[in-house]
């Protein structure tokens, strides 16, 4: 199992340091690093990590600032060098506070507590999750979702044999389906990597339906080759 992983710093030097010890963490993929916290939100948008190192103290927007406006949190791991931000930190729910200047093992540590955290969160996830329908919730199960599409103030579940309306957000179900397993793909739509067909540059294709792929989720398209060709 490895994590992935994104490291937001306005200090390059810093980041720097952050790199070099990821690339001695055989379980750790560095992904990608920002100077400019605002840079990161886009890739976050459309891409899924596992954990975010991020420094406290930066000009415009603090560490805990930047989480605080996340609407979907991967785990924390808070890098500065005032410790007097530790409870903050905690407070957050981050899992770890690295006080620079930090060693490899340290950061080692951090690391090995995330991956503790993923492998119990995976081992322990279900096959379905609950969809609100009315004043109901109905069980879905993974397996029977193609996709689904967002109309108007309603989402429509493709499902094995057949179609649910539920009145939730696509941000909602985002965060409730397994990481790997689905992707946004366009403003309206989330697929099952698993169902798809056939791939184009701004289209693929499920159950013989053809599903855009927004110009602003493009990357979506290497996430997707990506974990395809890891099976």
């Amino acid at each position: 199992m490895k994590l992935t992983a994104i490291a937001i710093d306005d200090e390059p030097s810093a980041l720097e340091v952050v790199s070099r010890h990821a690339s001695k963490v055989p379980f750790l993929e560095l992904v990608a690093t920002f100077t400019d916290a605002f840079d990161a939100i886009p890739f976050l948008r459309q891409n899924r990590i596992d954990l975010l190192f991020v420094d406290i103290k930066m000009p415009d927007i603090s560490g805990i600032e930047f989480v605080q406006t996340l609407s979907r949190v991967p785990m924390v791991v808070f890098t500065t060098a005032y410790s007097e931000y530790a409870v903050q930190g905690f407070e957050l729910d981050a899992i770890d506070y690295l006080l620079k200047p930090f060693s490899l093992v340290r950061f080692t540590k951090s690391c090995t507590k995330a991956l503790e955290i993923k492998t119990l969160r995976e081992g322990d996830s279900e096959k379905f999750i609950f969809v609100k329908t009315g004043y109901e919730e109905e069980k879905v199960l993974l397996d029977d979702i193609f996709y689904i599409e967002s109309d108007g103030n309603y989402l429509i579940f493709t499902l094995k044999g057949r179609k649910l309306l539920s009145r939730q957000t696509m941000t909602d179900i985002l965060q409730m389906l397994p990481e790997g397993a689905f992707i946004r793909v366009h403003r309206s739509y989330i697929i099952a990597i698993s169902k798809i067909e056939k791939i184009s540059r701004h289209q693929l294709w499920i159950a013989d339906h053809e599903i855009p792929i927004g110009a602003s989720y493009e990357e979506s398209l290497i996430t997707i080759r990506e974990r395809i060709n890891a099976r």
